[in-house]
């Protein structure tokens, strides 16, 4: 599975389990595009506030926010914003004096979206000391049409990557056998999906790591919604379904290799390293989170060249599941292209080719995918199961009849 979240924040982007790698790059991918802080620094000024964290406008067209007080100011207070780039949006009024006392009018700023991309917007008072107790988030956009495309991808995707585990299940259980399915490809799943994890709820449910996380990024927002705990939590619990079915049902001799063993104990090595250091106050148990995450993403580049390397040997797909490759594909390419749309609708293609890691592992699944449909249905299509493995030794009395197979099919999956 490679889930890649784009926009990581928005309402309408779903995630994906190389999300990971966004937040490391201080989030590129959030909605956020103009922060402006109003501060405290003057008498009274820290009561400040805004209507709205988060708004989006479309180039030409206007928005606005409302500067307001959570309590009576007493004095007067001199607001002025200030741009990172000033051709990317326009602010009326740029300048305004917050009055003092009860019946001080609400400011209302006017957003006129001008080029679609990113603008840091800060607020300073008559001292040129920065305002800083509230932030807003606006997103600059080209069309409100790919907006909603994006939505629709996001949501596809997740639900694409969410149902491939089950024909692998289905095929397992209809056959009664796991023979064609490599033990290495489900053992690297199950450890990887269970860092991929223990980072989304770590960033989720523990306050010491958001709020570490929030000292670091100030201005961006934890990477971790929801939906990243649920689709990692189910991808443990199918997996473990799988595990349970590869201990109960004809196996034809298969095994985990000794070189997974090792990736795997290498792997373990980093990561009770990394959890000693935090336990140790070496490091923050963020990093840990960091270390598990960097884990995963080795993981996600090599768990499918035991599968494609068993198919070859087997010249045979056989029990391995085409629908679990047919709805990884689908949900790769949707994120792929979700990419690119943000990246066209808010000029942010740095989200993109700035963090090639990101999308190089996008690419990479989506090559396996591929590469996976070649084999099924180009290269082995008239292959039938075997009972068999070509992975396993087997000896026959030299006059004995073969057995037909109980497992053999005609059915592709």
């Amino acid at each position: 599975m490679f889930p890649v979240n784009q926009l990581k924040n928005t309402p309408w982007c779903v995630t994906d389990e190389n999300a990971i790698q966004c937040e490391n790059n201080n989030n590129h991918n959030s909605l956020g595009i103009i922060i402006a802080l109003v501060n405290g620094q003057t008498s009274g000024s820290g009561s400040l506030t805004v209507d709205s964290h988060d708004i989006t406008v479309l180039l030409n067209s206007n928005e606005s926010f409302i500067v307001f007080a959570q309590e009576d100011l007493t004095e007067p207070v001199s607001v002025r914003l200030v741009k990172q780039h000033d051709d990317h949006l326009n602010l009326d009024p740029e300048s305004f004096v917050y009055a003092a006392g009860a019946g001080a009018a609400n400011q209302t700023v006017v957003i006129t979206g001008l080029r679609a991309g990113h603008v840091v917007v800060s607020a300073i008072d008559a001292s040129n000391a920065i305002i800083e107790d509230v932030y807003l988030r606006v997103t600059v956009a080209v069309s409100k049409g790919l907006i909603y495309t994006s939505i629709v991808f996001g949501w596809v995707y997740f639900v694409a990557w969410s149902v491939s585990f089950y024909p692998q299940i289905w095929i397992n259980f209809k056959r009664k056998s796991v023979e064609g399915l490599n033990f290495d490809f489900v053992m690297l799943n199950i450890v990887g999906f269970t860092l991929y994890s223990m980072f989304n709820c770590g960033l989720y449910f523990f306050d010491s790591m958001q709020q570490e996380y929030e000292s670091r990024n100030s201005r961006g927002l934890i990477p971790v919604m929801l939906n990243d705990v649920v689709f990692s939590l189910h991808a443990m619990f199918a997996t473990i379904i799988t595990i349970v079915q590869c201990c109960i049902y004809e196996r034809a001799g298969q095994r985990v290799s000794w070189t997974a063993y090792s990736l795997l104990s290498v792997f373990a090595v980093v990561v009770i390293v990394a959890a000693s250091l935090a336990a140790a106050s070496v490091h923050h148990w963020l990093d840990f989170l960091y270390y598990c995450s960097y884990v995963k993403l080795a993981i996600t580049i090599i768990k499918y060249v035991p599968q494609a390397l068993m198919n070859y040997r087997r010249k045979s797909t056989a029990g391995w599941s085409i629908g679990n490759i047919l709805l990884d594909f689908t949900g790769g390419m949707l994120s792929m292209l979700q990419m690119i749309l943000n990246g066209f609708n808010y000029d942010d293609w740095a989200s993109i080719f700035g963090d090639p890691t990101k999308f190089g592992l996008g690419l990479f699944s989506v090559l396996f995918d591929i590469f996976f449909m070649l084999q099924h249905y180009v290269f082995y299509r008239h292959s039938r199961e075997s009972s068999n493995s070509d992975l396993t030794t087997v000896t026959e009395a030299p006059n004995q009849t073969p057995i037909e197979s109980r497992h053999e099919t005609t059915e592709k999956y």
